[in-house]
């Protein structure tokens, strides 16, 4: 049977093989991609998403070889491997070749000798393929594959592996943990839990493990049906926010390059995933915020080429429901002196290369006055590749075009943008601002610009006038008693008034930038109410640091990683060791190294480190000799040491291990004085964003204030000179308010540095927290590579060793009995029933529940840290029970509804029909007795007018006259034209002339009355009957009617109207022509 199988693969591979090489169209290669039915494989799925590469139809080739595998073995090969696990595979294995690029063509393949045999055999293989398959249907389906049919639909089973957890392992040494951890790293297994914390190795490689697909996989399940992943925990803490209706957050931490910032990328990408928002632009706001502030913040270093130089504390907005919002982000500690100057071997911050290349590209330097040939002092390196690598470089260009997509998708205008382009052009010019030292009679220490072109481009592009900013620069104005002094600035003092106001335009723009990205990102309050969201936290903060030289900068950075330490400390071991104590409970503790002394000799006042240097830097004579003097005389400490022999210099026994800092420039970065000078001066730009970074003021962490207040009322306090155009303004009269210099000298970085940390500890106690640990396994950035003694060290200061021991002995969680019983009451008892929270019911509860190794305290229930997750995933399945009970109910009520609704509409649409048949029958009932009525009426008027033409006729012998009717040419008697006139229904007109003759006669009162009845005849009554056609004169007159109408009708003898026109009484024609006319008209 393995041959036949084998045989039926190898026929199909043929088949289809040669149908596909057939295909030269990049089209109708994609119509003809196979794929196995088993579609779960991870392989084919990311080479169809190679956004980088054109389709090939080596992706059917792949496609198809587990297709045939498949219908040989009625499984693909690996099938019973996690997709995770079968992912990250060596390269190669059996005949199949994973990298796409490796992979042999259609057409290659038929070359080979295993297929070339079967050229010219189509025919007899599909004969022989028909006999195969009709000799496998008489054996039966349980002999065709080892399973009975092929799997279209399997179920995934994997079984949890204890090696995920080093909370299983048998024996726990340092030395095991290693070990482990490097068989897993050499399988690119990255992840491994240590209970509910993830440690993640740097693999220094793309991983294709990341995509939609794997997203599903990690969707509310349990923790243990998948390999450790980074999307488990963002899971953890989605579940946990939906199911406790409590904040989350996410605490990513590790050395500087140990891939923190593709952790926390990661982290809000399966965030949205599973927020699934019904606004799919909002969606990719949030998922472009991270690129765009990371262009800003982040930056080149010697260990890292993504390093983030600012704290960054994303909150994602959730509805109660887990529906995502919004965000925003909060930005801590940003390293402005990068801007200024940078280490041997690093560079400025990401934007400034992007912006070059692309305005290089984009032929635009020149309206940005930046020039081509050499680059400005600011990203200027000692190799001097800059220029070479903007230029012939593709990556910083590729990143402008990214960057300026981030801007279009969340919303900035173009207005916006080309403000923030000109800012940073303005900075890179500002540095290439040179001074030269002048001396005059009675002055030997002023300074000027010698080359006022750097200055005219930079004032050019701030929109103020050159003469303002080189006054600025050049000399400061000092306020004593009411009068106001001008000094002259040297040469270095101007370099760093230069430099301090580069560092604050950058600044204050990045802060600009996060504020805008969280106004325009803010949650809808029509959705969700302020009260109601859930925010889920994610900490990306920069890594610990230790290079060959530490300044200042390193110092902030190093004590903000203590201070996470320290948390990381309480939460996991000071405060569950608390609780056992204080509820009775018998638990081993569990020894760790705490390091709060070394926080307190930071933090403490007023003889802590920062509180010491904030002192010595109020002090205009201070030096840095002095500062290192003061430290050794008040630090009195183990952790403190000054190393002889070594000039301003001090160690620092940190919890990641001894780092040496020099002290050179501490005094003046701690500082960062900026001259009111320079601060009024740029309020008087004609760009708005400038006017706004300088008119709105600071808050406590050093970060611009989000103020509504317009611009024009936070400059008030400016003189009148500087509303009144391009007019120059006197430095002198500038000074007379100097509230914002007075303001930034009473602030200093290390006080920006304390409120920043008690801000960002304030957001992070009030969520519940999951810990995500970042290992680097080497130094040199290199995939595959693990360091033994590398790891080892990072291992032993984060704890992992005394984690692993506290979370395999302790209870991570702990729960009062009343929120327990409350919130999985639906797990023992009825969902009507409200239970007692009392201790007993609490038991009730973990007895149905089936769960081991718990404890109850005096107050509280302890569980392990996978207690919470069986629980959690035993109220969802009564839930969903309850949801599927309640829907199939709603859609019983919504039917019934449904079908009362349609009978109502159907009586209500029969009543209409009948009111609109009743209206239209109506209507035409009405219409018809009018049409009667009209008719009865002009009858009756003939009628009248007949028996007035007959009496006129009997009484009036009289000449004949000539008739006034139109075309009676002959003579007749009055009588008879008279009777003539009526019968042309004309008598008011052609008659007159014989009425003015009745008008003497003495009979007329008797034949003129019908007449003037006639005239005057009121409207018949509604409902009045028409008279009947009842005498021989009206059948005459409908007769004369349908004459007069052209209508001639034909009486027969039997019709009633001429049985009684046969009655009337004619006049003799005789009569008339012998009548007398002795009247004329």
């Amino acid at each position: 049977m393995t041959a036949g199988r084998f045989k039926v693969g190898f026929q199909y591979l043929h088949i289809v093989f040669s149908v596909s090489a057939g295909f030269s169209e990049l089209r109708l290669r994609q119509r003809a991609d196979v794929t196995g039915s088993f579609r779960i494989y991870v392989d084919v799925i990311a080479c169809e998403q190679q956004y980088d590469y054109s389709y090939d139809a080596r992706c059917d080739v792949w496609s198809l070889g587990i297709t045939a595998i498949e219908l040989a073995d009625g499984d693909p090969p690996l099938a019973e491997m996690h997709p995770v696990k079968r992912a990250l595979l060596p390269h190669n294995w059996k005949c199949l070749i994973k990298d796409f690029e490796a992979r042999p063509s259609v057409t290659h393949l038929l070359e080979h000798p295993f297929i070339k045999q079967a050229h010219g055999k189509d025919v007899a293989l599909r004969q022989q393929l028909a006999v195969l398959i009709q000799e496998q249907q008489e054996i039966g389906c349980k002999a065709k594959t080892k399973h009975e049919r092929i799997n279209t639909r399997k179920t995934l089973i994997i079984e949890s592996c204890p090696d995920d957890d080093l909370v299983n392992l048998e024996f726990l040494d340092e030395e095991t943990i290693i070990c482990h951890l490097q068989k897993r790293y050499d399988e690119l297994q990255v992840y491994t839990y240590v209970g509910d914390i993830l440690i993640a190795l740097n693999p220094f490689q793309n991983l294709s493990i990341y995509s939609p697909q794997f997203s599903k996989l990690y969707h509310g399940v349990k923790r243990a049906d998948n390999p450790p992943h980074i999307f488990a925990t963002a899971d953890a803490a989605y579940q946990g926010m939906v199911t406790f209706c409590k904040d989350q957050c996410i605490i990513i931490s590790g050395e500087s390059g140990a891939g923190k910032t593709e952790s926390a990328h990661l982290i809000v990408q399966h965030l949205t995933f599973l927020g699934k928002a019904n606004n799919r632009s909002l969606r990719e706001k949030i998922l472009q915020v991270n690129p765009l502030v990371e262009a800003f913040g982040n930056a080149c270093t010697a260990i890292n080429d993504n390093s983030s130089r600012f704290g960054k504390y994303l909150e994602m907005k959730f509805t109660p429901t887990g529906a995502v919002i919004g965000a925003k982000i909060s930005e801590y500690l940003l390293e402005k002196s990068r801007v200024i100057k940078q280490a041997v071997g690093e560079k400025n911050f990401h934007i400034f290369y992007y912006i070059y290349a692309g305005l290089y590209h984009q032929d635009k330097l020149k309206p940005y006055r930046l020039p081509e040939g050499t680059p400005p002092r600011y990203i200027d390196s000692e190799n001097c590749k800059v220029m070479q690598d903007i230029v012939s470089g593709k990556l910083y260009k590729e990143q402008f075009d990214a960057i300026q997509e981030c801007f279009r998708n969340i919303g900035f205008t173009e207005e916006e943008v080309n403000s923030v382009y000109r800012i940073l052009s303005a900075i890179l010019n500002t540095g290439n601002i040179e001074f030269a030292a002048i001396t005059s009679q009675h002055q030997t220490d002023k300074s000027e610009v010698p080359n006022s072109e750097a200055l005219e481009s930079a004032a050019s592009l701030l929109s103020i006038g050159p003469e303002e900013l080189q006054e600025a620069l050049t000399s400061q104005c000092v306020v004593t008693r009411g009068e106001t002094i001008i000094r002259t600035n040297t040469v270095d003092k101007a370099v760093d008034v230069r430099d301090a106001m580069s560092k604050a335009l950058y600044g204050r723009l990045f802060s600009w930038i996060v504020n805008r990205i969280n106004s325009l990102l803010q949650p809808d309050m029509n959705i969700c109410a302020a009260e109601s969201c859930m925010n889920v936290g994610i900490l990306d903060i920069f890594g610990f640091e230790n290079f060959k030289k530490n300044s200042f900068e390193q110092l902030c950075i190093n004590i903000a990683n203590e201070q996470i330490q320290f948390y990381f400390n309480q939460h996991i071991f000071a405060l569950e060791q608390m609780e056992y104590q204080s509820e009775g409970v018998d638990a081993s503790l569990v020894e760790y190294e705490d390091n709060r002394p070394i926080l307190d000799m930071f933090l403490q006042k007023p003889m802590g480190l920062l509180s010491l240097l904030d002192e010595e830097s109020r002090f205009p004579q201070a030096t840095d000799q002095t500062l290192v003097d003061k430290f050794e005389d008040n630090l009195r400490c183990k952790y403190f040491w000054i190393p002889k022999r070594v000039e301003l210099c001090f160690g620092i026994q940190h919890y990641a291990g001894k780092v040496m800092y020099d002290v050179n420039g501490f005094l003046e970065k701690n500082r960062d004085t900026l001259p009111a000078d320079i601060v009024v001066v740029l309020r008087t730009s004609e760009n708005k964003l400038l006017q706004q970074l300088f008119s709105s003021p600071l808050t406590k962490t050093g970060n611009l204030a989000t103020s509504r207040a317009r611009v024009t009322a936070a400059s008030r306090s400016l003189p009148p000179q500087l509303g009144s155009g391009r007019t120059k303004v006197d430095t002198m009269e500038m000074m007379r308010h100097p509230e914002e210099t007075t303001n930034m000298r009473r602030q200093t970085v290390a006080s920006y540095f304390r409120y920043s940390l008690m801000d960002l500890l304030s957001k992070m106690v009030v969520g519940q927290p999951h810990f995500v640990r970042c290992i680097k396994p080497n130094d040199d950035r290199q995939a595959l590579r693990f360091c033994k003694e590398r790891v080892m060290v990072q291992l032993r200061y984060t704890g992992i060793l005394e984690t692993v021991n506290i979370r395999r002995q302790g209870y991570s969680h702990r729960i009062l009995f009343e929120e327990f019983v409350n919130r999985y009451y639906y797990l023992a008892f009825r969902a009507h029933q409200m239970p007692e929270t009392s201790k007993e019911n609490a038991v009730a509860i973990l007895q149905r529940a089936k769960l081991e190794d718990w404890v109850l305290g005096k107050t509280k229930v302890f569980l392990k840290y996978y207690h919470v997750e069986q629980l959690n995933l035993l109220l969802r399945e009564v839930i969903a029970r309850v949801v599927v009970m309640q829907a199939y109910t709603k859609g019983w009520l919504g039917a019934r509804r449904y079908r009362k609704e349609k009978e109502k509409r159907s009586h209500g649409a029969i009543i209409i029909q009948s009111a609109w048949r009743g209206y239209v029958a109506r209507q035409n009932l009405k219409q018809t007795k009018k049409e009667q009525e009209e008719a009865a009426v002009r009858i009756q008027s003939g009628k009248d007018n007949f028996m007035f033409s007959n009496e006129v006729h009997h009484i009036f012998k009289c000449k004949s006259v000539e008739c006034a009717m139109t075309g009676c040419r002959f003579r007749k008697s009055r009588a008879e034209c008279v009777y003539c006139c009526c019968r042309h229904r004309q008598y008011h007109v052609g008659a007159c002339c014989c009425f003015a003759w009745l008008d003497q006669c003495p009979h007329f009162s008797s034949v003129a009355g019908p007449v003037m009845k006639l005239q005057q005849r009121t409207p018949r009554r509604r409902g009045q009957q028409p008279k009947l056609l009842n005498s021989p004169e009206d059948s005459l007159y409908y007769n004369q009617l349908n004459v007069s109408s052209n209508q001639i009708k034909v009486l027969d003898g039997e019709d009633e109207y001429y049985k009684l026109l046969s009655t009337v009484e004619s006049i003799p024609e005789e009569e008339y022509a012998t009548a007398p006319h002795s009247h004329p008209f």
